[in-house]
């Protein structure tokens, strides 16, 4: 049987929460997984925005273009909503895959979450 430990995502410093300053693609890094293909890594992601007016939010899964792309409105002021809910990613093998996230606005879109890695 394999285990599980709940994680701080990479690109958060002591669990706090990113700020996602990009606005374009090749974004904010959020969290790179490591390179095993066999270690797998489940995304809890949310996300917050405290400017006055809603943000559109890319998150970049694994890859950028529209096949690796998730993009959705965060409401102004609404507290945190649910991005990423259990999703699944893992390492090529030699490398990691990274998931990355860009807004329409810099600095006002903030993610948090945690990873549940589960190695077999």
């Amino acid at each position: 049987m394999g285990t599980i430990s709940k994680i701080v995502l990479s690109g958060s410093s002591q669990g706090k929460p990113i700020q996602v300053t990009a606005t374009s693609s090749n974004g904010t890094t959020i969290h790179s997984t490591g390179t095993s293909s066999t270690t797998i890594d489940e995304v809890w992601l949310y996300a917050t925005n405290n400017d006055t007016i809603s943000a559109n939010l890319t998150i970049e899964y694994g890859g950028t273009g529209t096949a690796s792309e998730i993009t959705l409105g965060v409401p102004s002021k609404s507290g945190l909503s649910i991005i990423l809910a259990g999703s699944i990613l893992t390492g090529t093998g030699t490398a990691s895959t990274t998931i990355k996230a860009y807004a329409s606005t810099t600095n006002v879109v903030n993610l948090l979450g945690y990873i549940n890695r589960i190695v077999p």
